[in-house]
């Protein structure tokens, strides 16, 4: 489902499948309307969702989201209290975010575009750590979240970081939880183990 517009609060809440985009229209961008600066989807966005991708063009208001268990989502800033009790997706944020990130996060990942430093006060290190993307395996599919969201929107925003993607990608801080990193480990640790069985 597209929009051009702007979306209310709740957007995509309990998505299970499937692909939300919301972007402003071009007209609205040529009469001088800066997505990156405005918030065009409303508090609430992706609460609970389990599935499916979403991308919006421009900034999300508060507890964006929060509860998600399985979903690919792609913003350009957002409120407080983003990705609260958050257990599995990921979330790529493009821009500035609001206080108290992450709180109760157990799972999945986020990746926040932070370039002057300012994230690490703003999130709650309750549960998670701040690390960099280190992979090119990692950067890959952080690269691949960014297109998508460019293909959907036509994010000049994240056309620009595409343009300039082995500078940028250092600027991007990656938000793990700290039971979620244990479980991988172990899980790699045991296939490596029935590999060599």
């Amino acid at each position: 489902m597209t929009v051009e517009g702007d979306a209310n609060d709740y957007t995509a809440k309990g998505l299970s499948g499937g692909k939300v985009a919301v972007y402003p229209s071009q007209e609205v961008i040529d009469d001088g309307f800066v997505p990156e600066d405005n918030v065009v989807v409303g508090n609430v966005c992706l609460y609970g969702a389990s599935a499916g991708k979403a991308f919006f063009r421009g900034k999300a208001g508060e507890r964006f989201c929060v509860r998600n268990s399985g979903a690919l989502a792609v913003v350009e800033g957002t409120g407080d209290h983003c990705c609260e009790y958050m257990t599995g997706g990921r979330t790529v944020v493009l821009g500035k975010t609001g206080r108290n990130f992450g709180a109760g996060m157990s799972g999945g990942i986020a990746y926040v575009y932070d370039p002057d430093g300012e994230f690490p006060q703003l999130c709650n290190m309750g549960l998670v750590g701040l690390e960099t993307i280190e992979t090119d395996e990692e950067k890959e599919e952080v690269y691949n979240f960014i297109k998508e969201h460019v293909d959907y929107t036509g994010s000049s925003v994240g056309q620009s970081m595409l343009e300039n993607w082995d500078e940028k990608v250092k600027q991007f801080v990656k938000v793990m939880p700290h039971d979620y990193k244990r479980v991988l480990a172990e899980r790699a640790a045991a296939a490596e183990k029935s590999k060599a069985a």
